[in-house]
């Protein structure tokens, strides 16, 4: 019997490779999405809700394809078969979402993708679990988080580079994507796929029988027997009792937004999450009566309920650092366009467009009357606005996208005209500029990773991403008071730092309290933990930009701001690293060899 060997670096190089495919990926919707659906004519104050495809999508598919990689055995292994599945659809989903014709036609495509994306992410987490001794974990997650960042640099900067290396178009007529943004999404549906056809084919994985083997030497064969032991089905009414107070929590949730208006529609989507949440449990605990367990739906629920302590003290910090990062993917770019660049309109100006919408009345041009309405409440409040004594009001895209499309049939000045346009011209560099400032994260990020495990064995991994999150909150913060959009680069320096830790140290310390029989399910459920806070954030953020924060997106990142710190203070006092001791004691007997 044998310990899990110790791999080379080109060995956790190859392993890890497929992550740069899905970055890739991932950081061209990060920076992109939100233009592509102002674009297409979404409301500032909706962005949060059209986003909720992506942690949706984690929510169901991460923990169902965790279980079944788990119980998987082909001649690719039993993660590899999900990396490549998982590619093929989301290089597509790249390909056909910037070409989307139409709003809810992107919004379908999107959901593709988040599906596609998360199939390919989740069992790599797991991967690293099956490969990689303790003491090499953190390496192992921190080469993760290298090609993260060195993808996301590359796909960032893509649409800047196109438009302003190449001199491809960064604005498209009749409120069309620009070019500079489907050029890139189809290079990166090229890259995605290829860099996940290298880890499948220059790799092998551990067999089942192996795995055993190395975790009863890892852990011992005392604690093996309780792993398998938590794995135990409950007795019904663990889930049974608490489904009532679920449904009728998600039913009184529901009522209320129905009820009242001033309660935005965006929290439906809490209140039926709450009641399908009962409804879930409900079912397991009826299975569980009738001795219908043999089936991975009472299994994964079961597992949720059993989850080992430090996952759930995990599962809090998860909670506070992916609100704040969702609030970065969804109002980087309207914040930070309509706060450090000139989106202005004078208010004559403004009431000119208003006044000009009259003319709606007299035609019957059904898709003026329809867009028409859907600007109505951003023309009601800019009417708020001047008459709380603003000067110069700052217009959304969806609006300057209106009065472009129809300037003849609602008769718009030739001088406005030109302000929208100019209006246009900022958004793009402002949102271009974006862009670029997430390749500088992602940057740091990926150097970042490196100093990870020495930090880690210099203090001790919690304390380590404590420090992580608190730069990323600082970084969040300080871009409210730059004078200079320039100065958002030294921001992300602080974002960047964070991102690096969020993707490593938690799953570092996570993987030492797994089994390794479930490593796959543990982590896709783990990953719960990333999207619902997600959709939390998704749910309330609307709420917050519309009443708290006057309608200024900007008001969004201090919000991430501030939940990344609760995280970190969250980190120190709250969670335990089950695997501290033994690593530290694996360092000493290499140092003594040494």
């Amino acid at each position: 019997m044998k310990t899990r060997p110790r791999l080379s670096f080109w060995q956790i190089w190859n392993m890890s490779f497929g992550f740069l495919g899905i970055q890739f990926g991932f950081a061209l919707q990060n920076a992109n999405v939100s233009r592509i659906f102002e674009t297409l004519g979404a409301q500032v104050e909706a962005i949060p809700i059209l986003w909720i495809a992506a942690p949706v999508t984690g929510l169901i598919v991460q923990p169902i394809v965790g279980y079944m990689s788990d119980n998987t055995w082909t001649r690719l292994g039993r993660r590899r078969p999900y990396f490549l599945f998982g590619a093929i659809g989301a290089s597509v989903a790249l390909v056909l979402l910037p070409n989307a014709p139409l709003l809810w036609i992107a919004v379908g495509i999107f959901w593709i993708l988040g599906a596609s994306i998360d199939m390919c992410m989740e069992p790599f987490r797991a991967f690293v679990g099956d490969m990689l001794p303790p003491e090499q974990r953190n390496r192992g997650f921190a080469m993760q988080s290298f090609f993260i960042g060195t993808g996301s640099i590359i796909a960032s900067i893509l649409p800047w580079f196109l438009t302003n290396v190449l001199s491809v178009a960064n604005i498209s007529p009749d409120g069309k994507v620009p070019p500079s943004v489907t050029i890139s999404f189809l290079i990166g549906g090229a890259v995605l796929l290829g860099a996940i056809l290298v880890t499948v084919t220059r790799t092998r994985e551990y067999t089942p029988e192996q795995l055993k083997e190395f975790e009863e030497l890892e852990k011992g064969a005392e604690r093996v027997k309780e792993d398998h032991k938590s794995s135990e089905i409950l007795p019904y009414h663990k889930f049974s009792n608490p489904s009532f107070y679920w449904i009728i929590l998600g039913a009184v949730i529901t009522f209320l937004v129905q009820r009242y208006d001033f309660i935005r529609a965006d929290l439906y989507i809490l209140g039926i999450g709450f009641m399908l949440f009962g409804i879930i449990q409900f079912i397991a605990g009826r299975l569980i009566k009738n001795n219908k367990t043999d089936n991975g739906f009472v299994v994964v629920l079961n597992d949720l309920y059993r989850m080992p302590k430090t996952m759930g003290q995990l599962a809090v910090v998860q909670f506070f650092s992916w609100v704040g990062l969702f609030t970065l993917w969804t109002f980087a770019t309207p914040g930070i366009t309509s706060h450090h660049y000139d989106m202005k309109l004078s208010n004559d100006d403004v009431m000119t467009l208003i006044q000009a919408t009259d003319q709606v009345g007299l035609t019957d041009n059904e898709e003026l009357i329809e867009r028409a309405q859907a600007i109505r409440n951003d023309l009601d409040f800019y009417v708020e606005q001047i008459q709380e004594g603003k000067s110069e009001i700052v217009i959304s895209m969806r609006v300057v996208r209106f009065f472009q499309r129809f300037r003849d049939e609602l008769m718009v000045p030739s001088s406005i005209q030109g302000e929208l346009l100019s209006i246009e011209e900022e958004y793009n560099r402002g949102a271009n500029w974006v862009g670029f400032t997430f390749a500088i994260y992602n940057g740091i990020a990926a150097l970042f990773a490196f100093l990870i495990p020495y930090l880690a064995r210099w203090t001790n991994r919690r304390y380590t991403h404590a420090m992580a999150l608190t730069m990323g909150s600082l970084g969040y913060l300080s871009i409210l008071i730059v004078p200079h959009p320039l100065w958002i680069a030294a921001s992300m320096i602080g974002v960047g730092i964070a991102w690096a830790s969020i993707l490593a140290m938690p799953y570092a310390i996570l993987t030492g309290s797994l089994p390794s029989h479930k490593m796959g399910t543990y982590m896709g459920l783990f990953n719960i933990f990333i999207v619902m806070p997600q959709i939390v954030a998704a749910s309330v953020l609307g709420s917050f930009i519309s009443i708290v924060a006057k309608g200024q997106p900007i008001f969004g990142l201090v919000f991430g701001g501030v939940s990344l710190f609760i995280g970190a203070i969250m980190m120190i006092f709250v969670v335990h690293d089950p695997d501290e001791e033994l690593i530290k004691k694996r360092y000493e007997e290499l140092d003594s060899v040494i």
